[in-house]
């Protein structure tokens, strides 16, 4: 087949913990064709989609893990698959790709759907199933703030469509901080602010749960380090090999029919203490992760389902 894939600069990534990368490695052992682009390299003119494409080729091998061809531009019609890969922050510029790559036409299958990601952000979807959650506030009241805290003790509060970590910031009951940090965040960002209270099993792990096409394919705990309350990879957590406790399998197959439903093939959902707290679907990561604690090579797992399903998805 023939695979654009739509991410962020290349050159920039850490290839041991990148999921776009092993995907990527892994469709070229299969023998396909790869081209790669940035969203800025995206563009329509009288209805038709196309890219600044240039030939893509990966080896295993930080800082000379890719070389490329020269810029072709082509259109997405032409391609048999389009990987949506690129890191927020959701913004509108992340908007607008989503409503660009509607637009491809053929035969062309967009993994994942550009429609349901747009309409699925990570820190709202999840907000379906709040039966599944902890308590949880979305808002910019300040007032509203400081009765759920007064009502739940320590909190989490973080920007609505942030991702990898940034601006998480943990408050204790007593946390004189509040008000200044609900100033910067007004200053700083448009949108309400996510509240949750604080579950003390993070200390524990931050488990990453990988789905594809709805179903299981592979988990890693992420224990925060000492002192810090986010267990992202990249800011210092630590990965550890794990299983699916009976509460997380539960989760998992009541998510699944949403998940094949949006045409959201590849998922990442952040269970703590049980409680789920986020479902990723814009760039979700953990696959190298997985398989090097001995888990499934999700890559494989990934590409075998599309081969499997054809183009179309059907």
């Amino acid at each position: 087949m023939k695979l654009a894939v739509q991410m962020d600069d290349i050159a920039g990534i850490r290839i041991a913990g990148d999921t776009s990368f092993a995907l990527c490695l892994e469709a070229q052992r299969r023998g396909h064709a790869l081209f790669y682009y940035t969203p800025d390299r995206l563009a329509m003119e009288d209805g038709r989609v196309f890219a600044l494409l240039k030939a893509l080729r990966v080896a295993d091998k930080q800082g000379a893990h890719f070389q490329l061809g020269p810029v072709q531009r082509t259109l997405l019609s032409e391609m048999d698959i389009v990987l949506l890969r690129q890191d927020p922050p959701f913004d509108m510029n992340y908007i607008t790709t989503t409503h660009l790559l509607e637009r491809v036409g053929g035969a062309t299958r967009i993994v994942n759907d550009p429609f349901w990601v747009r309409n699925s952000p990570e820190k709202v979807f999840v907000t379906e199933f709040p039966d599944l959650m902890p308590p949880t506030l979305i808002t910019r009241d300040r007032a509203e703030v400081e009765a759920f805290r007064r009502a739940h003790g320590d909190i989490i509060i973080k920007p609505l469509y942030g991702n990898g970590g940034a601006g998480v910031f943990y408050l204790k009951k007593a946390d004189g901080n509040l008000p200044s940090l609900l100033e910067m965040f007004a200053r700083l960002y448009p949108e309400p602010f996510m509240v949750q209270r604080y579950v003390p099993a993070v200390r524990a792990g931050d488990k990453r749960i990988i789905l594809i096409d709805g179903g299981y394919a592979g988990a890693i705990n992420r224990v925060p380090a000492k002192g810090e309350a986010r267990s992202n990879l990249h800011i210092g957590g630590r990965a550890e090999k794990t299983e699916l406790t009976a509460r997380e399998q539960q989760i998992c197959e009541r998510l699944k029919p949403f998940l094949q439903k949006r045409r959201l093939f590849l998922a990442g959902i952040d269970v703590i203490g049980g409680y789920l707290t986020e479902i990723n679907v814009t760039s979700p990561t953990g696959v190298r992760e997985v398989k090097n604690f001995g888990g499934a090579d999700i890559a494989a797992l990934f590409w075998d389902r599309l081969e499997e399903q054809g183009k179309t998805g059907a």
